[in-house]
C-alpha cells in the first residue's frame, strides 16, 4: 500500500533551472530514440527539450492552465510533428492508455508537487497500466525512506520494491529551483518496474498482511500478525523480528506460506 503522506500546501510550482540537474534527470532514465515518455508537470520546457532530444515521443501532462500557452508557443513545431503531445490536465484523472501508453511500453520522467509524491506512486505502480520505469524527483527524506538507506525498511520502501528496483540517483539542492521549496530534493530511478512479484501472491492480500505487520512498528513482527513464531521460523524468519527487518522477498515468502496455509 503506498501512501500519500503529502499534504496540499500551494498550488504553486518551484521551477527547475539548473541544467546540471536537468541532465541528470535525462541520464537516469537511460533514453533512447525508441522510448515513449510520459512528462508530468513540465512547467517552462526546460526538461521537455532535452528529453524531445532523446526520445521517439513525449507526452507532457500540465496541470497549470498558465503554462500551457507558453508550452504552445514553445514547441509548436514539435506539437505538430507529432513528437510531442501536450496535454492540459490533472495527472491523477489521467488515463495512459488514451494515448497508447501501455503497460512497460513507456517511461515516466517526474517533477512533482510533494504532496502528490504518494499518490502519483500507487496511479503508476499499482493502479497501472505500470510504466517499464520512472524516473522522479521527490523530497530528500522521501527518497531515502524508499531506498532505506539506513537499512530499515517501511511500508513505503516495500510497497516500491515488490514493482521495481528503486535507486537514489543524487541529491538536489533547493536553490537549484526557482522560488526554492523549504527541503532539499533527490532524484530517484525506478527501475524493471512490473507486477511479476505477485504472480503467487495475491496483490491486495499482499498489501493487507504488509499493512498488519507494520501496524505497531514496536512490537514483534509474530505479535503484530497474531502468529505463533513458528511460522515465522518456516520462512527462515527470526522469532523475534520486527517488520523493518524484513525484506520484500521474505514479506512474499511469509504472506504465501500464512495466506495459502503452507
Amino acid at each position: 500500500m503506498i501512501r500519500d503522506m503529502f499534504k496540499k500546501k500551494s498550488l504553486g510550482q518551484h521551477f527547475l533551472r539548473d541544467p546540471k540537474i536537468l541532465g541528470k534527470i535525462v541520464a537516469a532514465g537511460k533514453l533512447t530514440l525508441e522510448d515513449s515518455v510520459l512528462e508530468i508537470g513540465p512547467g517552462e520546457g526546460g526538461l521537455t527539450m532535452l528529453l524531445l532530444a532523446k526520445v521517439r515521443k513525449v507526452v507532457a501532462v500540465e496541470k497549470d492552465d498558465r503554462l500551457i500557452p507558453i508550452l504552445r508557443e514553445r514547441f509548436a513545431s514539435e506539437i505538430a510533428s507529432g513528437r510531442l503531445e501536450l496535454i492540459h490536465a490533472d495527472i491523477l484523472d489521467f488515463s495512459p492508455t488514451n494515448y497508447s501508453l501501455l503497460a512497460t511500453n513507456y517511461k515516466v520522467v517526474a517533477n512533482i508537487p510533494y504532496y502528490i509524491t504518494g499518490a502519483l506512486m500507487r496511479k503508476f505502480l499499482q493502479e497501472g497500466p505500470e510504466p517499464c520505469m520512472m524516473v522522479l524527483l521527490v523530497q530528500k527524506e522521501v527518497a531515502r525512506r524508499i531506498v532505506a538507506q539506513d537499512g530499515r525498511e517501511s511500508i513505503l520502501s516495500i510497497s516500491v520494491k515488490a514493482y521495481g528496483t528503486p535507486r537514489y540517483v543524487d541529491t538536489v539542492k533547493a536553490g537549484s529551483f526557482s522560488p526554492p521549496p523549504n527541503v532539499d530534493s533527490a532524484i530517484i530511478a525506478i527501475e524493471g518496474i512490473s507486477k511479476e512479484f505477485f504472480t503467487h501472491c495475491g496483490e491486495k492480500k499482499f498489501f493487507a498482511l504488509l499493512k498488519k505487520g507494520f501496524a505497531h512498528p514496536r512490537k514483534l513482527l509474530a505479535s503484530n500478525l497474531g502468529i505463533e513464531t513458528g511460522v515465522l521460523e518456516t520462512a527462515g524468519i527470526a522469532p523475534n523480528a520486527r517488520a523493518e527487518v524484513l525484506s520484500p522477498e521474505a514479506w512474499k515468502d511469509l504472506a504465501t506460506k500464512i495466506l495459502d496455509g503452507r
